[in-house]
């Protein structure tokens, strides 16, 4: 975790199953997210998995690192996609970070093939899954920040 009043630089990957959409008469794209839950707002949340960046460290050498520490994914095809500043409060804690956003693709096309994948981070037990795109721009479910729907709905 970071120090209050500390900005947070992390990086983050979108990945997007292109074989669903091929396969599916009228479905979408679906993305592979983490999912979160807020105990303050009682609320849950999904984010594009990755983590943070640090000293030394590039950013797309903090998204491979915290794909293979997590989920032991290894990730090819990454491109930069920008940058995002996101101000929120998590758990009623003020936050802050500076994003910055990869679109990538597993090597191994078995994590196309999961539906739910547990993993922990540090202490906590989470939870990465596919998620259909539709589900957020509906507004059915939470993706945290909202600026993701603009790099997702714009390709």
């Amino acid at each position: 975790m970071h120090k209050p009043g500390e900005i947070r630089v992390i990086a983050l990957g979108l990945i997007r199953d292109v074989q669903y959409a091929k396969l599916g008469e009228g479905k979408g794209i679906r993305i592979f997210v983490s999912e979160g839950y807020d105990p303050v707002k009682q609320q849950t949340f999904y984010r594009a998995m990755g983590g943070g960046v640090e000293f030394g460290e590039t950013s797309k050498d903090a998204l491979k690192r915290e794909f293979q520490e997590e989920i032991q994914a290894e990730l090819t095809n990454i491109r930069y996609l920008g940058c995002l500043e996101n101000i929120f409060t998590f758990n009623g804690q003020p936050g802050h970070e500076i994003i910055q956003l990869f679109e990538s693709d597993f090597v191994d096309t078995k994590f196309y093939e999961i539906e739910k994948l547990v993993f922990s981070e540090g202490e906590r037990q989470k939870t990465a899954l596919w998620v259909d795109l539709n589900r957020f721009q509906l507004g059915e479910l939470r993706l945290v920040p909202e600026q993701f729907l603009d790099y997702l709905s714009s390709r």
